[in-house]
């Protein structure tokens, strides 16, 4: 496991915009952590890397928002408001995992349907200084994190 303090929203920024730059079709990346504690914000990151920040909208409501890169689509999921791993199932989620990339919000509670390999990062808040994050980062399975 990796730990990285983020100092500010544009660290957070500038480590997904690495992360983005070593991802291909096929990575998943899972995101952990309380409400507020810097997952949009890795997201609206990594989205600036393929110069697609301005479409960045919550799936909150719509569980799944697709991004058109050059070469695979991105597909931002927000798992939050599932009851379980069934709803999931419902939508097909599991068909998108080898369609393109997927970011997947609150990922920790569809774990158990993800491929062997994937990313996840569990960000926390500093009780000490509200503007730091705490970002743990665990690769599973075959996935390779490339140091940043």
């Amino acid at each position: 496991m990796t730990k990285i303090i983020s100092h500010s929203e544009n660290e957070t920024k500038d480590l997904a915009k690495k992360i983005a730059s070593n991802s291909k079709k096929g990575d998943i990346i899972v995101l952990s952590g309380e409400l507020g504690s810097g997952k949009t914000k890795f997201t609206e990151g990594f989205l600036e890397y393929f110069n697609l920040q301005d479409e960045l909208s919550s799936p909150t409501f719509t569980i799944v928002n697709e991004y058109d890169t050059p070469n695979f689509p991105i597909y931002h999921f927000d798992v939050y408001r599932l009851e379980d791993v069934d709803e999931f199932y419902a939508i097909g989620g599991e068909e998108y995992f080898s369609k393109g990339l997927c970011i997947i919000e609150w990922g920790e509670k569809i774990e158990e349907l993800l491929p062997k390999d994937y990313l996840k990062i569990t960000f926390s808040r500093s009780f000490n200084d509200e503007n730091i994050r705490i970002l743990n980062i665990e690769s599973f399975g075959n996935y390779i994190y490339k140091e940043v």
